[in-house]
């Protein structure tokens, strides 16, 4: 009898907490910038932030979106990603208008003109001798308006998405897509690792923000390994894992030596970390 009853009672737990993990697994990703979020939008400061983040996770994303049209995987992970795209055009969005806002009398960039200022923006774009729109590498991902990243992404989507259609039966591009999608996600810490190594400081970067990426990937690994999900999910979280303790390892190494980034915003060699 008790054994029955433990029973009845252990079945609804079990639910609840499958859907608690699901829960946890589509919005848990987005809680980490929280603090970055918050952080940035008190200090109007985004030099500590590497906007590079964004730009891994919006392709990892997209690219993990059209992958589950070819291997259906679980919902949650499908969630998780519409949200984190959703999170990190937020984030787009509040660093380059507290860039742009303290970059006064500098020469502004856009996704499809190669060099225009504030009182240009109205202008015809420049072409190339084919006709079409052109940008200067220089400046790619460090744009001066927030339309510019959409337009980026808009356009990466679609030709991606393209892609996909036609190649679609095809296990092998359909698996490859799927280990693209997160790998690139597995490199979400390295241009944040790397702006740390540059300026030999962690200063601007919410540590609090690292802190969840580790707690939040290794939850994420485990729960590709308990759910049997496509391997590529599985080994590209423990690369994450790795390189988030690498990023945790340069804010006890960078402690005693705090140091301001140097800005030199009208060379475009000093802002592409951004």
């Amino acid at each position: 009898m008790e054994a029955g009853g433990l029973g009845w009672a252990l079945g609804p737990a079990q639910r609840l907490a499958a859907w608690g993990a699901a829960a946890a697994m589509a919005v848990g990703g987005v809680v980490p910038y929280i603090p970055q979020y918050r952080h940035i939008r008190r200090a109007q400061d985004a030099q500590g932030f590497s906007t590079y983040v964004c730009l891994v996770l919006l392709v990892a994303n997209i690219l993990r979106i059209l992958f589950w049209f070819g291997r259906r995987f679980e919902s949650p992970l499908l969630w998780q990603s519409i949200i984190m795209i959703i999170t990190m055009l937020l984030m787009l969005k509040l660093c380059t208008e507290v860039r742009v806002s303290n970059e006064l009398n500098v020469k502004r960039r856009s996704f499809t003109a190669a060099d225009s200022k504030d009182e240009e923006f109205k202008a015809p774009p420049k072409r190339s001798y084919l006709g079409m729109y052109y940008f200067d590498l220089n400046y790619f991902w460090h744009w001066s308006k927030f339309t510019d990243y959409v337009q980026c992404v808009l356009t990466f989507t679609g030709v991606t998405g393209y892609i996909t259609y036609l190649w679609l039966d095809s296990s092998i591009f359909v698996e490859t897509l799927g280990f693209l999608a997160v790998f690139t996600e597995a490199m979400l810490g390295v241009p944040q690792l790397y702006r740390n190594y540059q300026n030999r400081s962690t200063e601007g970067m919410s540590v609090k923000m690292v802190l969840m990426w580790t707690s939040g990937d290794t939850f994420k690994t485990g729960y590709f390994i308990l759910n049997q999900a496509p391997f590529q999910f599985s080994i590209c979280g423990l690369l994450q894992v790795f390189v988030d303790m690498a990023i945790l390892l340069q804010v006890y190494l960078y402690r005693y030596s705090p140091q301001k980034a140097v800005s030199h915003p009208a060379h475009p060699a000093s802002t592409k970390a951004l």
